[in-house]
């Protein structure tokens, strides 16, 4: 097959920073997808309604000309996050989930939940209203090794979490292990996971083979390639639990390239075209449509996209990198060929 024409995706976990950076990152996503879920980590975070819809305001008037992009806002709970603020933001129609970053967990997430245990009652909220919670799902015990911490998170805080409160719609964000897809598979209904295409391409080998490569750095960090093999047959299989979330998070080259590199990974240019790349390796071509453009829609309530996108096999060179505000951005596969492109309507 050299051309496979499917609905135009959805992102359900974006990083579109703000400012200029914003204005150089959005156009890589817009072109391809409908909608994206943006994620709120910015400094200050996004925790209020009002806030949403200023950065929401932003993220429109940076859109390419004549772009139908819509963003999707969620909000970042903290420890003071109230009822009253889940009630709000759900009756606007434009907040469509809340994000639970563990404080410290991520890049922005210092202000984030301390004790997960005391947000029972907007926990209670959101189930009332049916507001998705998007969970970052890492221990931030400096104790637990930085491979496991996903699997304890899961063992220790997600999975009682998901039964103490039955109708909580829950998304595993960026799901990194083995463990993460057997957890949502064998979870109750109303329990799904967002899957990334560096967490499909990328094993730990990646990272550290022949020299350290900090534009693989991402949190959660990629792990082994028997992680990556589950994660690859989760997303390839049909599973309607199981949906697309970038988590293209770019940082500048010199935010990269340093002592202590930024965690996140720009796989924005290049995110469906690998994505395809990678569902032709497992002969499941025919199951890309779902995974990028029906499952996440779906458990997020939202029709599917009307308008359809056309990707044809044409192998193209990624570029080493690329503006982003007044530096550069090194883009996932930099310097490497893709197989399959979006074909220019």
């Amino acid at each position: 097959m050299t051309q496979i024409t499917i609905r135009r995706p959805d992102d359900f976990h974006l990083h579109l920073r703000d400012g200029a950076r914003m204005r150089d990152a959005l156009g890589f996503s817009a072109r391809v997808f409908g909608r994206a879920m943006i994620m709120p980590n910015l400094r200050p975070p996004v925790t209020r309604l009002g806030e949403a819809l200023e950065y929401r305001k932003r993220i429109l008037e940076a859109l390419p000309e004549a772009s139908n992009f819509a963003p999707l806002m969620s909000l970042y709970l903290r420890d003071e996050t109230s009822v009253e603020d889940i009630r709000e933001a759900s009756e606007s129609g434009v907040v469509m989930a809340a994000k639970l970053y563990p404080a410290g967990a991520t890049t922005n997430s210092s202000s984030g939940v301390t004790e997960i245990g005391k947000m029972g009652p907007v926990f209670e909220e959101m189930s009332e209203c049916r507001m998705p919670l998007m969970v970052h799902a890492e221990v931030t015990d400096q104790e637990v090794d930085i491979f496991e911490r996903e699997r304890v998170f899961i063992e220790t805080i997600l999975a009682p979490l998901v039964e103490e409160y039955p109708a909580l719609k829950v998304v595993l964000e960026h799901a990194s292990t083995a463990d993460a897809i057997a957890f949502v598979r064998q979870a109750r209904p109303g329990v799904a996971a967002t899957i990334t295409i560096h967490h499909m391409l990328l094993s730990r080998n990646d990272i550290l083979v022949g020299g350290l490569k900090p534009h693989h750095y991402c949190l959660p960090v990629v792990k082994t390639e028997r992680d990556r093999r589950a994660i690859v047959e989760a997303a390839t299989s049909g599973d309607t639990r199981f949906f697309a979330g970038t988590d293209s998070a770019p940082h500048p080259r010199s935010a990269k390239e340093c002592s202590g590199a930024a965690a996140g990974i720009f796989s924005a240019p290049v995110a469906v075209p690998l994505y395809a790349q990678l569902f032709e390796q497992a002969g499941a071509l025919d199951r890309l449509e779902a995974f990028l453009s029906l499952n996440g829609a779906a458990f997020y309530g939202l029709p599917p996209n009307e308008e359809m996108i056309v990707l044809e096999k044409f192998p193209l060179e990624v570029p080493v990198d690329l503006p982003f505000g007044d530096e550069r951005v090194v883009p996932l596969w930099a310097g490497r060929e893709v197989q399959w492109r979006l074909r220019a309507i």
